[in-house]
């Protein structure tokens, strides 16, 4: 029987932690358990899960459906595409089984692209890779999670840019649903009628547009991520703030806007897997007088999530003194300077 390939390529970057790689873990199990149940795509789907943020990682490779089981997905720093799809080449080279003369190969894979944020490093090759030997050999779909992905460059990729608008609980089931039906009528497609050209669901019931990928996009840099360190465990943890537009006091009557990021939530991360998946330090940063709300510590709980030492690191705090698990200083609390201080934000 030949097989039908089917890969996630998943941004795991800084940005996506909380809630929305949640929903893309959720929604993973709910496509797995609904081609489960179809026995066009039983027979014939196989799903492999890459994740990248600065590198790229396996999560899962090429699995009969009935043996595959969605794993936890990690979260890293950085969002290195040309990486990504280097690491999605090399894994189809020395999984996919091609057309010889003794035996027909494997159908033409599918590979669903989620990303919410700007490439961090030089996709040229990587890309120039793929339009030369892969796209013609292969259906890839690119999905834009909310309006901060570089969709000109994804259109480099794939002639089939999407853009999911929302991305509340709702709006994720509805996209999850989509790719499922997507998946069961391609399964369809092959076996009937051996054609192995994607068939996409309608898109009219949910919040998923076609992009016009000619023009470059503007890019809107939706939220700030800080890496921090537990003073009392050293384990680590993210902090995550979303971008706010605020009235500026006196100028309400023009409507001029200030920007200022405002806390979501505090998440622990596992060190090792998030070193792993970074590809080097960030050199970007924050004033903190643009910060807006500070976490418990998601690690043993300390009321001040963020306190930033003289050597930069960001930790968390009871309020009393406090040894810094980054340096090793011991110091007390003091008050920010006017003007505040810049201190250093992820790649994203």
């Amino acid at each position: 029987m030949r097989r039908l390939p089917v890969y996630f390529l998943v941004d795991v970057s800084e940005s996506m932690v909380g809630e929305p790689i949640q929903q893309v873990q959720d929604g993973m199990r709910m496509i797995v358990q609904e081609l489960r149940t179809d026995p066009y795509a039983l027979e014939t789907a196989f799903i492999s899960v890459i994740a990248f943020a600065g590198k790229a990682k396996c999560i899962s490779p090429l699995t009969e459906l009935y043996k595959f089981y969605p794993q936890t997905f990690p979260i890293g720093g950085g969002t290195s595409l040309g990486a990504a799809l280097n690491f999605l080449m090399d894994s189809m080279d020395k999984e996919l089984v091609k057309t010889t003369l003794e035996q027909k190969g494997d159908w033409k894979p599918i590979i669903f692209l989620f990303t919410d944020g700007t490439p961090t490093d030089d996709t040229t090759v990587a890309i120039a890779r793929w339009n030369n030997k892969y796209k013609k050999s292969a259906n890839i779909i690119a999905i834009s999670i909310g309006d901060n992905a570089d969709t000109h460059i994804l259109g480099k990729v794939s002639d089939n840019v999407l853009r999911l608008k929302a991305t509340d609980s709702i709006s994720f089931k509805s996209f999850f649903k989509w790719v499922t039906a997507s998946i069961k009528a391609t399964s369809v497609s092959v076996t009937d009628m051996g054609d192995d050209e994607v068939k996409l669901a309608p898109t009219s019931s949910i919040n998923l547009e076609k992009v016009d990928t000619t023009e470059r996009c503007i890019i809107d840099e939706n939220f700030v991520v800080l890496f921090g360190k537990c003073s009392n465990t050293k384990k680590t943890y993210l902090v995550k703030y979303a971008k706010r537009l605020t009235d500026i006091e006196g100028l309400e009557d023009i409507q001029m806007k200030g920007t200022e990021y405002r806390l979501v939530g505090a998440y622990p991360v596992d060190e090792e897997i998030y070193n792993s998946l970074c590809d080097s330090k960030s050199d970007r940063n924050i004033n903190v007088m643009s910060l807006r709300g500070v976490p418990t510590c998601p690690c043993c709980g300390n009321q001040l999530g963020v306190v930033v030492c003289e050597c930069g690191g960001i930790m968390c705090s009871d309020g009393q003194t406090t040894a810094c698990p980054w340096c090793g200083m011991e110091g007390t609390l003091g008050a920010i300077e006017a003007g505040g201080m810049s201190i250093t934000r992820g790649k994203g």
